[in-house]
């Protein structure tokens, strides 16, 4: 198989469809959350703790010289990114345990499947030779031939 067809044959494989689908799906996502840390959840809190802006947060390492800009620290944009992981991580978690619930109940209600017909004649092969084997051993004809003394 040349190198093409090969990874032809892995980019049109349904698991990598559906990685890709969930990347792009999750970027946005990811988008999303960060909007609703930064607009939502952020200026409240900042309003709380008196009115603080996350975003302005800093520590100033070495100050302006000039044209030159200041060096800063600015740890009030890692705890917004922070605040961003732990809502998409809350909800995925959810998004799972509701899935998760939706699938065992799904699994609960589907009625469990009659044996295959493979499986019915093989119990029907075990029930035979059970039967034979509870047969007295007189039933049984044997093959040996006559001892002579």
């Amino acid at each position: 198989m040349s190198f093409l067809n090969e990874f032809k044959s892995f980019a049109m494989r349904g698991n990598v469809v559906d990685l890709a689908v969930g990347i792009i799906i999750g970027g946005a996502f990811g988008k999303i959350v960060s909007s609703f840390v930064a607009d939502v959840i952020t200026p409240p809190l900042g309003l709380i703790l008196g009115g603080v802006d996350f975003s302005s947060l800093a520590i100033t390492l070495q100050a302006a010289h000039g044209d030159n800009p200041a060096v800063l620290l600015s740890y009030g944009k890692f705890l917004q990114s922070i605040f961003d992981f732990l809502i998409i991580a809350f909800a995925i978690f959810s998004a799972i345990k509701v899935l998760n619930r939706l699938r065992l109940h799904e699994e609960k209600k589907a009625a469990p499947a009659g044996p295959t017909k493979d499986q019915q004649l093989l119990s029907e092969i075990r029930d035979l030779l059970k039967q034979q084997s509870e047969k007295p051993d007189s039933a049984v004809v044997k093959n040996d031939p006559p001892t002579t003394p």
